[in-house]
Parts: C-alpha cells; sequence; structure tokens
C-alpha cells in the first residue's frame, strides 16, 4: 500500500495555544455551514521571492486549478452535471432569498462544494438535502435551455428523473468509498474509479495477472487508470492527453510548460519535463522516473505536486485521486526538519521493530518546513498538514524520499481556533492542559515531522509481497505505523541531544493529545450510530483502543469519571510508550509480511466500532463549545501585472475573496470536462 498524506489535523477539529508567530490581525474566519468552517491562510514571505520565482508559484497555481474538474469526476460520475445544475440555479434564483428551502439549498451547495462532489471529504456518507424535491423540480423548470447540462441526447426530463435518486434517495449511491471488507468494496463503492458492473474479484484477478511477484522495481499498477468492463472483459482506460480526462490535462500540461520556462535549476526543469511527458503518454515507467528526479531535488526553493498520487479514494488502495500542493520553503523552520532526516538512519536502526523489517540503509529522506501557495484536487478546500511523497515503496528504499511540514496551514488552524474552551471541557486537569499549552504545539509540529519525514520511509517490505496486500486496510495501517514511529520517537532522549526538544517531559503532551483524540474528541466527527470509517480516524482509534487495552491490567491509561463526566486519565506515560513499541513491531510486522488477515483482526476490533454512549456524551459537550468538526481552506488569489509588453513584471498576492465567490470563479474559469 502506498504511503499517504497525514492527516493529522487535530487543529481542524481542536486547537490550543500556538508558540506561532503570524499576522494577529489576519482575518482566517471565512464562512461556517452544516458541520464545517472554512478559513483562509496566510502566505508569510511571499514578497521575498524573485520574480521568477513569484511566476512561476503562478504557472503552478494555474496547473493545479486546471485539474479541478478531474477529481469532481473521479468521486462520482454525476458529480460536474450536478454541479453546474446546483451553481446555475444557485446563480439565477428569482425568488425569496431567506426561505427554508433556499437557505437548505444554499447549504447543501456549500458541502457539495466543500467535498468536491456529492459526498462527505471525511466519512464519505452521501449528503442529505433539507431542501424538497418539489423546490429542486421547480428551479430546474425555471430554468432556460441554455444553462441545463444537458448529456448529449438527453432531455430537461430524463436529466431531472436520473439525478433525483441521485441527489435525495439516501439508499442511492449512499458511500463514496466503501471498506467494508465483508462486503464488494469495489461494487459497493459509489465513486467513479471503476465502470459499471466491474467487480472487486474481477479487479484483483485482472492485475494478480499483471503483476510479476520477481519485479524488484514495479511500477504503481492502477494509480492513473480506471478499471471498466467491455464486452464482458475487464480492462483499464488510462488518465492522459489522449484518454481519459484529455482536456482537462491539457491545460495542466500548458501551464507546466509555462512553469518550466521559469525553472529555478536544470534539476526542476528536468523533472517538470518528465512530468508533462507523463501526462502525454500515461506512461507509469515515466511517472517512476519523474518521481526520482523530483525526490532527488532538495535544491528548489519553490516545489509542487501535481498528479495522481494518493488511493483513499479507491477502496482497494490502488488508484491515485488527482491532487496538486504548490508551495515553497520556509527557511526559519527548515532546521529542525533537516536534523531529523539528516539522523534517519539512527532512528531506523534503533526502531523497535524486528530487524528482519529494517532499513539497511535509509536513503535520502530530505525533509523541510513548507508555506503553501496553493491547494488543489483532493487537497482542497480539505488539506494535510504534512507530506511524504513519492508512495512508491522501491523508490523510497533506492532512492529516498521527500518530507514536508506546511506550516502556514498548521498556523491558521491553530490561529482560528484560539479560546474555543476545549481544554476546559476535556483536559482531565490544570496541570495536564498547562502542559499542552507549554508543548502541544511544538510536539504536535515534531509528531508530523516524525511521522513524515521518518515514519512512512521506515521499514521494508519482504521480497515477494504485494505492496497492495492489505487491500481495503493498507491505508490505516500504514497511517498507524507512521503514527506508532513518531509517538515512540517523540518520547526519545535523542530529541534532546539533537537539541529538537528542551524537556524531556514534553512529550506527554502530545501522548495525552493523542489518546484523548483517539478514544473520545474525534467521535465528534461521526453521525450517531455510525461507524468509524475514514482511514486516519480508524488509524487513531485503533492505536488509542489498543493502548487502552493491553495496559488495562496496569492502568495505564484510564477512562475516568469526574463529576459525570468521561476523561482519559494516563497514569504512566513510561509503559504507554512500550505499549507504543509492541504495537509498532506487530503493525510493521503485518506490512511487512502482508498479513491480510492479522490487519483486518486487528482493525475489526479496534479501530471500527464505537461506545453508543460514550458517542452520545462526546457530542453533547461538543455541542456547547460550537467547535466546527471539520476545517478547510480557500486559496488566495494571485495576479499578474502585465508591462505595455504583455510581459509579467509582478505577482500580487491577495486574500479578500469569499468561499462562494471563489467556487463560483473557479468554476467559470477552470471547467474543462464537460458542463
Amino acid at each position: 500500500m502506498a504511503n499517504k498524506f497525514s492527516a493529522l489535523m487535530l487543529a481542524s477539529m481542536i486547537s490550543l495555544n500556538a508558540a506561532a508567530v503570524v499576522d494577529k490581525n489576519f482575518d482566517y474566519h471565512v464562512d461556517r455551514f452544516a458541520d464545517i468552517e472554512v478559513l483562509r491562510y496566510e502566505v508569510p514571505e511571499f514578497d521575498r521571492l524573485s520574480l521568477n520565482q513569484k511566476k512561476m508559484i503562478y504557472y503552478l497555481s494555474q496547473a493545479a486549478q486546471a485539474g479541478r474538474d478531474i477529481i469532481w469526476d473521479q468521486n462520482g460520475r454525476y458529480n460536474l452535471q450536478i454541479r453546474k445544475l446546483l451553481e446555475n440555479i444557485y446563480t439565477n434564483f428569482k425568488g425569496d432569498k431567506n426561505s427554508k428551502d433556499f437557505k437548505a439549498f444554499e447549504k447543501y451547495l456549500k458541502q457539495v462544494w466543500f467535498g468536491n462532489g456529492i459526498h462527505h471529504h471525511y466519512s464519505s456518507d452521501k449528503f442529505i438535502p433539507e431542501f424538497s424535491e418539489a423546490f429542486f423540480a421547480e428551479q430546474v423548470k425555471a430554468l432556460p435551455d441554455s444553462l441545463l447540462p444537458l448529456n448529449e441526447g438527453e432531455t430537461r426530463e430524463a436529466m431531472v428523473a436520473t439525478l433525483t435518486p441521485v441527489i435525495f434517495d439516501p439508499t442511492v449511491m449512499p458511500k463514496r468509498v466503501n471498506q467494508d471488507g465483508t462486503k464488494d468494496v469495489v461494487a459497493t463503492s459509489a465513486n467513479n474509479l471503476y465502470g459499471e458492473g466491474v467487480t472487486q474479484a474481477e479487479v484483483e484477478e485482472y492485475y494478480s495477472k499483471l503483476k510479476d511477484p520477481n519485479d524488484p522495481r514495479p511500477i504503481s499498477y492502477g494509480l492513473n487508470a480506471k478499471v471498466v468492463k467491455e464486452n464482458g472483459k475487464i480492462k483499464e482506460e488510462h488518465y492522459h492527453l489522449n484518454g481519459l480526462y484529455g482536456p482537462a490535462i491539457a491545460k495542466i500540461i500548458y501551464w507546466l510548460d509555462m512553469a518550466k520556462s521559469v525553472a529555478e535549476n536544470d534539476a526542476q526543469k528536468t523533472y517538470i519535463t518528465k512530468l508533462i511527458d507523463y501526462y502525454i503518454t500515461g506512461d507509469l515507467r515515466l511517472f517512476d522516473e519523474y518521481s526520482i528526479l523530483w525526490a532527488e531535488d532538495t535544491a528548489s526553493d519553490v516545489d509542487f505536486v501535481n498528479g495522481f498520487i494518493e488511493s483513499y479514494g479507491d477502496p482497494l488502495g490502488m488508484t491515485g485521486s488527482w491532487e496538486s500542493y504548490v508551495n515553497f520553503k520556509n527557511n526559519k523552520s527548515t532546521s529542525r526538519t533537516e536534523t531529523i532526516s539528516n539522523n534517519a538512519q539512527w532512528f531506523e536502526d534503533n526502531s523497535p521493530v524486528d530487524p528482519r523489517f529494517r532499513k539497511p540503509t535509509v536513503k535520502g529522506v530530505s525533509a523541510k518546513v513548507i508555506n503553501a501557495a496553493m491547494l488543489a484536487g483532493d487537497a482542497f478546500p480539505s488539506t494535510a498538514i504534512g507530506i511524504n511523497l513519492p508512495n512508491s515503496n522501491w523508490i523510497r528504499a533506492e532512492h529516498g524520499s521527500k518530507s514536508v511540514t506546511i506550516e502556514n496551514i498548521t498556523e491558521a488552524y491553530d490561529m482560528a481556533s484560539h479560546g474555543n474552551g476545549f481544554n476546559k471541557e476535556f483536559v482531565i486537569d490544570e496541570a495536564t492542559g498547562k502542559l499542552l499549552d507549554d508543548y502541544l504545539y511544538i510536539t504536535d509540529m515534531l509528531h508530523t515531522d516524525l511521522h513524515e519525514c521518518l515514519g512512512h520511509a521506515s521499514g521494508q517490505i519482504l521480497p515477494g509481497v504485494d505492496p497492495d496486500a492489505l487491500k481495503e486496510n493498507g491505508s490505516t495501517l500504514e497511517e498507524a505505523r507512521a503514527d506508532l514511529f513518531a509517538l515512540y520517537y517523540l518520547a526519545d532522549p535523542k530529541l534532546q541531544e539533537l537539541g529538537i526538544l528542551d524537556n524531556p517531559e514534553a512529550y506527554k503532551a502530545e501522548y495525552y493529545k493523542y489518546m484523548l483524540n483517539g478514544l473520545m474528541t474525534q467521535l465528534n466527527r461521526i453521525e450517531p450510530g455510525k461507524d468509524v470509517e475514514e482511514a486516519h480516524m480508524r488509524n487513531r482509534q485503533l492505536i488509542a483502543a489498543w493502548i487502552l487495552d493491553k495496559g488495562k491490567k496496569d492502568k495505564v491509561v484510564e477512562l475516568v469519571k469526574k463529576k459525570g463526566k468521561t476523561f482519559v486519565k494516563i497514569n504512566d506515560y513510561k509503559k504507554m510508550r512500550s505499549l507504543i513499541a509492541q504495537l509498532l513491531k506487530e503493525i510493521q510486522r503485518i506490512k511487512s509480511e502482508g498479513d491480510y488477515k492479522a490487519g483486518v483482526e486487528l482493525i475489526n476490533k479496534y479501530a471500527v466500532k464505537v461506545d453508543p454512549k460514550l458517542h452520545k456524551e462526546v457530542l453533547q459537550r461538543f455541542s456547547t463549545l460550537d467547535i466546527p468538526p471539520y476545517r478547510g481552506f480557500i486559496n488566495p488569489v494571485y495576479v499578474p501585472v502585465y508591462d505595455d509588453k504583455g510581459n509579467i513584471t509582478d505577482v500580487k498576492l491577495t486574500y479578500g475573496e469569499g468561499y462562494a465567490d471563489q467556487m463560483l470563479r473557479l468554476s467559470r474559469d477552470f471547467t474543462t470536462l464537460g458542463f
């Protein structure tokens, strides 16, 4: 299973006092609806960049936004049509905008924008509108024919008949990604990564025939392909210039070529060229060549990710969702991550896992702290705070990886959350609260650094083991492995020796937060009666519940009552670390040996089910705090300044755009597929 973006976004739910130095007058808050708050992020130090670097960020941001329609279509085959229809109703509405139906319609549209489709970005459950079918039908009827997003040969009536159950019926396409291994996860997932009638067994058989278990450098099978059934036979349709998503990819290529013209150095120019070649052909060997060149470029200030990368959206963990990040180096904070990466071999050699599963030589783990400049595709509006790529296991082993922590996103989460009352409601006592106030920001950042830079880069799969052997559980187990690696080393004296932490007790802040989040507070993101579904949430509950269970005899960690409320109490932090080591050892074994059965048992026992009584209590306590369970961002706007000859002389950065305004502008300026 490919290594994933970290989603250690505690701050999207809660945040405590930060040590960050930011503009306190910057307005982070943009919009609030349903269970979501939309924020904006500041891009510090943009003015220090050279003109060519600013131009490169502008070109790369255009390439990022040019791929927007791809992720919408990957998430569901009706999403682009529904988006266009809803936006046309919204912008042409003539009735009472204070009416109950219109307010509910506006809320639904904002949810759909945030989810890049009709399913929730995190739970992958379908949004259920609170406006009536009659209201919807009336608004569609009011639109002129020119504003109807009709497929070729489709009538207004046929469109309404098709889309009404897709939007309103909770039994139709109910879940974008189904990870229930007792069912056919391909047939029961509503995403658009597989053709109609394709089954999980057919997909697994198809790829088993393609894969060579003796190939030491396998391509990432299925990464840029849709598996379809044609005349009863299974085949791949690839994403490339002359294949699926060609019109969007053509625009991406154009802007990448513009970025290449202002590349910082020959190495950067070379890998941009290789990425373009990959987009033209769809050849995954070229993608591997690009990934190697990209990972080895540690000199460039401006950097980016653009492509089919992470496979959370695929229940089998193979097909990559389209995404893009544009960023540049945060020089002040990078020294911390560089220190960690420079000592990667020490951390690997001293890992508590079986020596058979350690890498004898850790290659090229580069790390830096970045400022995000543009988020797009599957990284927008909701984004991670850390990246570790490439995902290919053999590339990581032979050529290393590039790890980043996105500091301005973390700061934005934090600054938007000050004074939210979380400590008082959920932290067990004042002493623990002070520990969190003093050390959670730095230990949370370090956890991300260690997770991305070392955790994902650690360990090795045994020869002959299929990287996709863990199937639907691969993402959860990989994130758990990286989290455990980070948690284990947060408490290691090595961090004081390296000058990264100044207090040997600081790690306790992250340990407490992690247990609190995994056992209790992340339940605020789950509807009553539902299981834990999202891979990162399963990962956190798996770790926390396993530690609670295995440490029960010695009362290492307890759930205790105070004045009728449940609190997490950690009695022995050192024993908790030893339990972390035990679980890390087992999960590394599961990954290295491809032990699907053991992975299923671990996840089913600890990661999925929710205590309904505790869940109800957590939801009630959160309701008194008015803290949104989910947060995401809109992007700044980059405006080129031209001279009278058409040359760019500067790029201005603006922040004032609203949520609906940005989403409508993106649809207006970057619609590349259909409608």
